[in-house]
């Protein structure tokens, strides 16, 4: 019985596990655009090369830039994927990766004051980024095309 039990809780564990491939995140790459009454952002993900996705964005309203930053995705040498984030210059924060599925990914770190959560989402042409905080709390959404 105890073998049954601790057979299962491995294979639980696997299958729950995030991909330690930053290649599986390709979905992600692509230069994208989100244009709405408030603004404009425009965000591009160099595709996965060496282990490493870099990204940047930017934001601003009608012809100024209001705000960057830069980004990163890369496993650690556990092989754990962390998206590191640094906005406007700060030093970048990690976010591990928590769960992934062939077209999402949600990145967490819930110590961070905010966000704390990460998602990127991607149905045909559109890309959606969702950030909020603990629990949920005051999320904020871009939908993006492809450019």
């Amino acid at each position: 019985m105890r073998t049954i039990f601790v057979s299962l809780a491995l294979l639980a564990a696997t299958a729950a596990a995030p991909p330690s491939d930053v290649g599986d995140l390709d979905w992600l790459s692509g230069n994208w655009v989100s244009d709405t009454s408030r603004g404009w952002t425009e965000e591009l993900w160099m595709k996965p090369r060496g282990g490493v996705m870099l990204g940047i964005n930017r934001s601003g309203k009608a012809e100024r830039a209001s705000g960057f930053e830069y980004m990163r995705i890369t496993a650690d040498s556990a092989g754990r994927i962390s998206f590191w984030g640094s906005p406007s210059g700060a030093p970048a924060v990690p976010f591990r990766l928590t769960s992934s599925g062939p077209r999402e990914a949600v990145f967490e770190n819930p110590k961070h004051d905010y966000p704390t959560k990460i998602v990127y989402r991607r149905e045909g042409s559109t890309l959606t980024a969702t950030v909020s905080g603990k629990d949920g709390a005051n999320p904020m959404s871009w939908t993006f095309r492809r450019r």
